[in-house]
């Protein structure tokens, strides 16, 4: 199974709610089988007698109360998903609700009494079967336990807070992934480097015009290595490509690479996914504090808890090693050519709409700038100059609302809480600088 097969297959598992579900189905009719052969072999009973209309009857119970259990858990989650994406974004449908967990698994449940009570009550027509009869029992007593904590589980998964923080949590592991390097010691970012030299060949991407969702690093590595030459990828992962655009430029020994294979290292998809677009975590929760700041919505408090995964996970980019565009062989010797995004581009993307939009109001830009000193005070001195800027940004875009002096005065306090706790003086508990802490 090549790489992109496995990428695939690992993405759908991933982003959809049927494969558990599905598992179960089919794995209900493996236990039917073995709990029936145990039953006949064990002999097993209770100890009082029940009747055979009466074990039917509440076998007949047991699967109409299930496929209520269903029916009501994926309508509510429908009408609420639908309320949530309107609310927050549409891409939190994606990237957090299908890929929970425990919803898979309590409908899994659900899925799975309905199969074996359905079973239980075909084998229970000329004697009860008291194994089987117990396991619907059980069974439908742990659904009726699961669907109530449903309710109280989707309520809260579907808060904005709920989302931001998985979107943060799920952002935090793929900086972990693409930028597995943290910065120790004094760090001088290196330019963006091009690859020199006119390409001796380019292939086009074909198909269908798709996103880039993922690329094999490894094998482009290695194709360049195999025939000593240098393969330079010319978009980020992230990008729509359209049919006939440029999607490889081959240097050197690189040109005799088979088109095909450097085409299998390279995913395709119809929307963005967060495995290994480091911003992309970041454009959904601007995109949450964005529709709360539209005049439509006016929650300039969701907006807040917005910048705080902004400033969290910045925290987390700004100390460590982005990439330099290049990925050397063993050797030492330039092989890919593979652009990231650096400091910058993650600094602009958190800051600017939400200024933009959200200034005129106390809560955003009071926590916009408390978040811009802290990262200015405890990150290294090279990301300084990008945080600086927005800085001056906020300070100019504020002077041009033509507030009131009092009002003007209040805006530019520091607060984390957006509007309740200004940060007045520097605390004794301010993280010491860089230099003086482990990295």
């Amino acid at each position: 199974m090549g790489w992109l097969t496995r990428y695939s297959l690992r993405s759908s598992i991933r982003s959809t709610l049927w494969v558990v579900p599905v598992i179960a189905y089919l794995t209900s009719f493996v236990a039917i089988r073995i709990v029936s052969h145990l039953d006949d072999w064990l002999q097993w009973s209770w100890a009082w007698k029940v009747e055979l209309p009466t074990v039917q009857m509440a076998l007949e119970g047991f699967v109409g109360s299930t496929i209520s259990f269903i029916v009501f858990a994926f309508s509510s989650l429908l009408v609420a998903i639908q309320i949530a994406s309107a609310q927050l974004t549409p891409r939190i449908i994606a990237t957090t609700l299908l890929r929970d967990n425990t919803l898979r698994w309590i409908v899994a449940l659900f899925v799975f009494t309905l199969s074996f009570s359905l079973g239980a009550l075909a084998r229970t027509q000329e004697k009860v079967q008291y194994l089987l009869l117990t396991g619907s029992v059980l069974l439908s007593g742990a659904s009726t336990v699961a669907f109530i904590y449903l309710i109280d589980y989707a309520a809260r998964l579907l808060r904005p807070v709920s989302i931001v923080w998985r979107l943060g949590e799920e952002g935090l592991k793929v900086i972990e992934q693409v930028y597995p390097s943290k910065i120790s010691g004094d760090h001088v970012p290196s330019a963006r480097r091009e690859p020199s030299g006119i390409p001796g060949r380019t292939i086009v991407h074909e198909g269908v015009s798709a996103i880039i969702l993922a690329v094999d690093l490894d094998a482009l590595r290695l194709e360049a290595a195999r025939t000593d030459g240098m393969i330079e990828f010319g978009h980020q992962v992230g990008n729509f490509v359209a049919v006939g655009e440029p999607l490889f430029h081959l240097h050197g020994g690189a040109i005799a690479v088979d088109d095909a294979r450097l085409r299998r290292a390279v995913a395709f998809g119809p929307e963005r996914t967060i495995e290994q677009d480091a911003t992309f975590s970041f454009r959904i929760i601007v995109d949450i504090a964005l529709k709360a700041l539209s005049k439509a919505i006016n929650d300039p408090t969701t907006a807040v808890l917005a910048i705080d995964q902004l400033h969290r996970l910045l925290r987390a980019v700004g100390r460590r090693h982005l990439h330099d565009d290049v990925i050397a062989d063993s050797t030492g010797i330039e092989r890919v050519y593979f652009a990231t995004p650096d400091w910058r581009d993650f600094v602009e993307l958190s800051c600017r709409e939400i200024r933009l939009y959200g200034a005129e109001n106390y809560q955003v830009a009071r926590r916009l700038r408390a978040m811009l000193e802290n990262l200015d005070q405890v990150l290294p001195e090279a990301r300084r100059p990008a945080l600086q800027e927005e800085l001056a940004l906020l300070d100019l875009t504020l002077e041009r609302l033509d507030m009131l002096p009092r009002d003007l005065e209040l805006a530019r306090l520091p607060d984390l809480q957006g509007l309740g706790a200004p940060l007045r003086a520097r605390s004794r508990f301010v993280e010491p600088p860089p230099d003086r802490r482990a990295q």
